[in-house]
């Protein structure tokens, strides 16, 4: 069986785990206050151009939308978010465990409007009875979004305006966000993150690491308390160094390193099963540009692609028909893509 159901399924990339061979009996201080953690802190802030941004080091996805929600917001404030957001769907009500409200908003493509954003935080304040419900604090983006879509550089400008206005935090999780960083479709960098963003993270699980997320962030108040927040979300590695010595690895080499080279080679893979599919006349559910792709497929053509691959089924098309999602990862073989491309043509 060759997976294609998820860009998490294999260990790390090699150098990764040499570099955690090569320096296994060094001796460091613990909880991330290393010398490995401080040099990737010192290379994101550099892929960042701004050297006062606070960088911590948390271990997975989940812990680190529960721990920036809680640790940004008050407790009667709530988050926006799309209805298919990560926070909103897939962590078990994780930010709601904690006392902050996901205040979902409909989405058809996966990402959020300015117009939405705005229509929900006037609609709040224009209630007179606003203290009687949550208010909303901040504003959840993925990067890229969970159907493999991405934000253009002038919407995320309009809605960091908006969000600034407004007294709204900027939350943009990036699990994925090599993925979406290297796409072709994509005209944002680090730095743009950086200055448009009051908190953003640079996922590792997803991306080459054998675990771990980046979260940059710039708020005074979080420079001083946020790691406060880590630990009481379970979320800080007592061998933090773990997680510094990955970073650095991935991120090292500016333009050029590991990290982008990785989310690189998995678009392209993907883009190779999404010509396959388009060559063989199989419709596309969007116009992803990511390691993500989501052909049409009736219920025949999944039962003769499951025999040998694994896919994830993402909902109802019609009542002949499926979006399914094939994802590949930045270490998916030529050879995997080559064996789906000749089993699409096929059907």
């Amino acid at each position: 069986m060759i997976r294609f159901d998820s860009d998490y399924i294999e260990g790390a990339h090699p150098s990764i785990l040499d570099a955690l061979v090569r320096t296994n009996f060094d001796q460091t201080a613990g909880y991330g206050e290393d010398a490995f953690c401080e040099e990737a802190r010192t290379i994101i802030r550099r892929h960042c151009n701004d050297d006062t941004l606070g960088v911590q080091f948390l271990v997975g996805g989940t812990q680190t939308n529960v721990t920036v929600i809680d640790a940004f917001l008050r407790s009667y404030q709530g988050v926006i978010s799309a209805d298919s957001g990560h926070i909103n769907v897939h962590e078990t009500g994780a930010p709601e465990a904690t006392g902050h409200k996901v205040i979902a908003l409909p989405s058809h493509d996966g990402r959020l409007s300015l117009q939405q954003i705005k229509e929900c935080n006037e609609a709040h304040w224009n209630d007179p009875a606003h203290e009687h419900t949550v208010q909303p604090g901040m504003v959840y983006l993925s990067f890229p979004a969970e159907n493999g879509l991405i934000y253009t550089k002038a919407e995320l400008t309009e809605i960091s305006e908006y969000c600034r206005a407004n007294r709204l935090y900027l939350f943009v999780d990036g699990a994925r966000m090599g993925y979406g960083l290297t796409s072709e479709a994509c005209d944002v960098t680090l730095a743009d993150l950086a200055r448009l963003c009051d908190v953003f993270y640079i996922g590792g699980t997803k991306v080459g690491a054998l675990f771990g997320e980046a979260v940059v962030f710039k708020d005074k108040e979080m420079h001083r308390s946020f790691r406060y927040a880590i630990k009481q979300h379970g979320g800080m590695l007592a061998k933090g160094r773990l997680l510094g010595i990955q970073f650095a690895e991935l991120l090292r080499d500016g333009e050029d390193c590991l990290y982008y080279k990785l989310a690189r080679h998995a678009n392209i893979q993907a883009a190779r099963i999404k010509e396959s599919f388009t060559k063989k006349g199989i419709r596309m559910w969007n116009a992803s540009a990511t390691n993500m792709q989501f052909p049409i497929l009736t219920k025949e053509q999944q039962q003769k692609l499951a025999q040998d691959f694994a896919f994830e089924r993402w909902g109802t098309f019609d009542e002949k028909s499926d979006v399914v999602r094939f994802c590949t990862s930045w270490a998916t073989r030529s050879e995997a893509v080559d064996a789906l491309c000749a089993a699409i043509e096929k059907l």
